[in-house]
């Protein structure tokens, strides 16, 4: 078997005094946290598409990453990929993977041909995942890049291009379902518009639920328990996402009654494209009961679009694993790295450079997480804060035992207590204190 990875060994955890680039820091994966390891909190897996697939190109200019793997032939550069794909995840002991339909084979001439490679890859990637304990987190269909969804896929105004996608879906949760995936994710690359002037913005919506409907009960026939999710985007390439942040998500699936078998992706670069943080975003899918799953990257705050770069954020992965871990944790979800090199990264190193540094900054992020619990004082402080509620008139509350007019009489008859600090600055200097300890 040929070995793409040269001179690049299994990456082991040396612990944070090492100076072995090819070592983690901080990810020990039989560590046990909490009563589980390591590997079972955050449950790594592979992006097919960053990391198998993308040739560093952007607007401005192009590839400079060759991913042919030494292949001419459209399907021998797809086998290939599948063992470069095997031969990285055995190396850095990544145990998922995820992928988009058109990451792992080309497509065809037509959908016909497009479904028979589709059907050899996955046979490929089934023989490959036996005897080892790789698994897919989840699958989906890529139904944004092809001309055919420059309206939209399931919101588009053609409905030759919304059948397309619905075959697309289909052909992906039945590769999905045949490689074990708990999860199957709908991304909304080009589910928005640009103008009302040519958009019926209610039709569009509709439609798309109609879509959703549709894959639930196609994938439940054919025996699928697993999770679906959306996957929250706030821009590129459309102006206005119908997938624009979490709470906008949750709209859709509570008006069309999908939040039994929905819940969320979360990705941290699209939380900032909209305007929100990384923990914020995981926060509301928290409190509404549809935490699923994680796109783990990062943005650049000094550029306006997703740029996929691997988390290095120690802080905020601290912040993300916190809200993670009053989730409950993941059950089908896991951590995915929706992340790619550099452009001007463009060696086999950089994306094991990469896998390291995002998993190490994940693995002690889950470390201070748990050490911001045990030390105790900012939950401490929380429950202070809205201790007013504990007794009195805010328990009263709490229990729905007052009107409109009880409360203004309680205002009348009452002195106002005086307010509180929110002490954040004290705050942020425990959170620094147990970060940089």
């Amino acid at each position: 078997m040929k070995e793409y990875f040269k001179g690049i060994p299994e990456v082991k955890y040396e612990g944070k005094d090492s100076i072995n680039p090819f070592a983690f820091k901080f990810y020990d994966a039989k560590r046990v946290i909490d009563g589980k390891s390591m590997e079972e909190h955050l449950k790594f897996a592979m992006s097919w598409w960053h990391t198998m697939t993308a040739t560093g190109t952007d607007p401005f200019g192009a590839g400079t990453i060759d991913r042919n793997y030494g292949q001419t032939e459209s399907m021998e550069i797809a086998r290939a990929k599948v063992d470069a794909a095997f031969e990285l995840m055995k190396k850095l002991g990544i145990k998922y993977f995820c992928f988009h339909d058109v990451d792992i084979v080309p497509e065809g001439k037509d959908l016909k041909e497009t479904k028979e490679n589709l059907s050899v890859i996955v046979d490929y990637i089934e023989e490959k995942m036996k005897g080892t304990d790789i698994k897919l987190l989840w699958g989906t269909a890529n139904c944004f890049s092809s001309p055919r969804y420059m309206h939209g896929a399931g919101t588009s105004c053609n409905a030759d291009s919304f059948s397309y996608a619905a075959s697309q879906i289909k052909n992906a949760i039945d590769a999905t379902i045949q490689l074990g995936g708990s999860g199957y994710v709908f991304w909304g690359g080009r589910e928005g518009y640009e103008t009302l002037l040519n958009t019926d913005m209610g039709f569009e919506l509709d439609n798309m639920a109609r879509l959703m409907k549709m894959a639930v009960k196609y994938a439940r026939k054919k025996g699928f328990n697993g999770d679906f999710y959306i996957e929250p985007k706030p821009k590129e390439p459309t102006k206005h996402q119908y997938d624009f942040d979490a709470a906008t998500v949750i709209g859709f699936l509570r008006k069309y009654d999908l939040m039994d078998d929905f819940k969320l992706n979360i990705e941290a670069n699209h939380a900032t494209l909209a305007g929100h943080t990384f923990p914020h975003e995981l926060a509301v899918a928290r409190i509404n009961g549809v935490f699923g799953s994680v796109d783990a990257n990062q943005g650049d705050s000094l550029l306006g679009w997703d740029t996929d770069q691997f988390p290095t954020d120690v802080k905020d992965a601290t912040l993300s694993m916190l809200e993670i871990i009053k989730a409950g944790g993941f059950i089908n979800g896991g951590l995915n790295f929706d992340a790619k090199v550099r452009r001007p990264s463009f060696t086999f190193e950089d994306i094991v450079y990469g896998y390291i540094s995002g998993m190490d900054t994940f693995a002690l992020g889950l470390i201070k997480a748990y050490e911001v619990i045990e030390d105790g004082r900012i939950d401490e402080f929380i429950e202070k804060r809205y201790a007013s509620y504990e007794s009195g008139i805010g328990k009263r509350i709490l229990n729905d035992e007052v009107t409109l007019e009880e409360l203004e009489a309680y205002t009348l008859e009452n002195k106002e207590r005086p307010m509180e600090s929110g002490r954040q600055e004290y705050l942020e200097t425990i959170l620094n204190q147990i970060l940089y300890k």
